[in-house]
């Protein structure tokens, strides 16, 4: 399993429109294949970080999820939405493999 986690710098001042973003996004991906943890707006601290992180089986199963989320009419709309608000600056995703299971287990 990898865990993706994008990072987002965002227009501190187009909070809402990432919020509302973020909610689209809440819809389509799990329905497209990705376990969805969240997406996080800022809240405290920083007014321009921000993230999604989604679990997926594979780099492979990861492309196949992302042809299904460009195809699916939500996601369409998303990304036409980021494009046309742009309240995202800065982009970056990084696919991580959980390196601290199984948790609780007594050694």
């Amino acid at each position: 399993m990898l865990t993706c986690i994008i990072k987002y710098q965002i227009d501190p001042t187009k909070k809402a429109q990432f919020e509302t973003y973020a909610r689209n996004w809440g819809q389509a991906i799990p329905r497209n294949g990705a376990d969805l943890v969240g997406y996080y707006a800022p809240h405290e601290g920083s007014s321009t970080l921000a993230y999604g992180i989604y679990n997926i089986p594979s780099l492979a199963a990861y492309e196949a999820y992302r042809e299904k989320l460009a195809a699916d009419p939500l996601g369409r709309e998303n990304y036409a939405f980021a494009q046309s608000e742009k309240f995202i600056l800065r982009e970056d995703r990084t696919f991580l493999r959980l390196a601290s299971a199984p948790h609780g287990v007594a050694t």
